[in-house]
């Protein structure tokens, strides 16, 4: 263990990044070892231990973000595949009373047969007495004959059409336990990056977590300047549709609440839930998490985009932010952060999408 505050923030900083990684198989962090100078003061925490404080908190809320995206696209297949089953089990019901139907009319048509019909044809011609009646009902006999074929082809079709409906419905089932582990899988992982994140942020002091936001707001400033040096802005003129225009309303609105993993709101949001609900807002659902709205919606390019259109960040698809103009972003940015406007430069844009193309 290190001595002085200095060596607590390096030995929280490592200690941390341990943390990450066994939350995050196959993803591992650099854990920063500052080790002082034989002149430095043992208490001294420089700018450069802030700095990776910054990336490795950085890291922990991205793999965090990751993991949301995660969470959210288990709970969103595993409703849709519970209301699959909902659905085959009505049809399994309709099916079952369509087939105790049409028993029943199969027992009916074989009890009248053999009531009526149980001499041969040649001996009911002889006992007849009127001859045209006696053929008038043959050609009754053989209706009935294919009414009852029809009626055993049918219920043939709605046994097989029982048994297809259980067999999916066994499948569905299976699916949504596994989409249930996954998903408390991605809970546990959230949890992990998060609780990592805040262990390591509640070992700064006040007037360190004030050096660490400004850090945070100088990488991003950096970033946004970067964007817009790249001259991007001056080809961006884009008008918002009107229902770019609702989305954008309703994002806005939302400024101040708070980040909250999983949320759609009223009360708060994680990134993808803001956007997907901005846009249900303006009637067009769009997908839930940020990875399948960048995989459904219409690509189009930077210089192209307008009012409302979704950016998506990094390369995995893990944060979404919905494009105001004039180089400016609103988006739910990560726990402990509430909805804001930033800048549309300040994290790495992957690409940007239509929701109304």
């Amino acid at each position: 263990m290190g001595t002085g505050k200095r060596g607590l923030i390096a030995t929280a900083v490592t200690v941390i990044g341990a943390v990450a990684v066994l939350a995050a198989p196959g993803t591992a962090f650099a854990a920063p070892s500052p080790t002082p100078s034989p002149t430095a003061s043992p208490t001294a925490v420089t700018n450069k231990d802030i700095e990776a404080v910054r990336k490795q908190l950085d890291a922990l809320y991205h793999d965090a973000a990751v993991a949301t995206d995660a969470y959210n696209a288990a709970e969103e297949k595993a409703e849709q595949q519970s209301a699959q089953i909902v659905a085959l089990a009505r049809k399994i019901v309709k099916g079952q009373e369509r087939l105790a139907e049409l028993k029943a009319r199969a027992g009916a048509a074989a009890a009248a047969q053999y009531r009526t019909y149980g001499l041969s044809d040649e001996a009911r011609l002889m006992l007849s007495d009127d001859p045209q009646e006696f053929l008038d009902s043959t050609g009754r006999v053989l209706q009935g004959q294919r009414a009852t074929k029809a009626l055993i082809a049918e219920l043939a079709r709605t046994q097989q059409d029982l048994k297809q409906y259980a067999d999916d419905a066994s499948a569905q089932w299976t699916k949504l336990e596994a989409n249930r582990k996954a998903k408390a899988t991605a809970r546990k992982k959230v949890e992990q990056q998060i609780a990592a994140a805040e262990k390591l942020e509640s070992r700064l002091e006040a007037k360190e977590k004030e050096r660490l936001a400004e850090l945070q707001e100088q990488a991003a400033r950096q970033a946004q300047t970067a964007w817009l040096d790249s001259g991007v802005l001056k080809d961006i003129s884009g008008k918002a549709s009107e229902a770019g225009k609702t989305a954008v309303a309703y994002a806005t609105n939302q400024i101040g609440k708070p980040y909250e993993w999983g949320a759609e709101g009223p009360d708060s949001y994680d990134c993808s839930g803001l956007t997907s609900q901005a846009w249900a807002s303006a009637g067009k659902p769009i997908p839930r998490t940020s990875q399948e709205q960048w995989k459904q919606l219409k690509h189009v390019d930077v210089e192209d985009m307008r009012p409302g259109d979704l950016i998506i960040y990094f390369d995995d698809a893990s944060h979404v932010a919905m494009y105001l103009g004039d180089g400016a972003i609103v988006h739910a940015p990560r726990p402990g952060r509430t909805v804001t406007i930033a800048g549309a430069g300040s994290m790495p844009i992957l690409g940007v999408v239509r929701p109304d193309a």
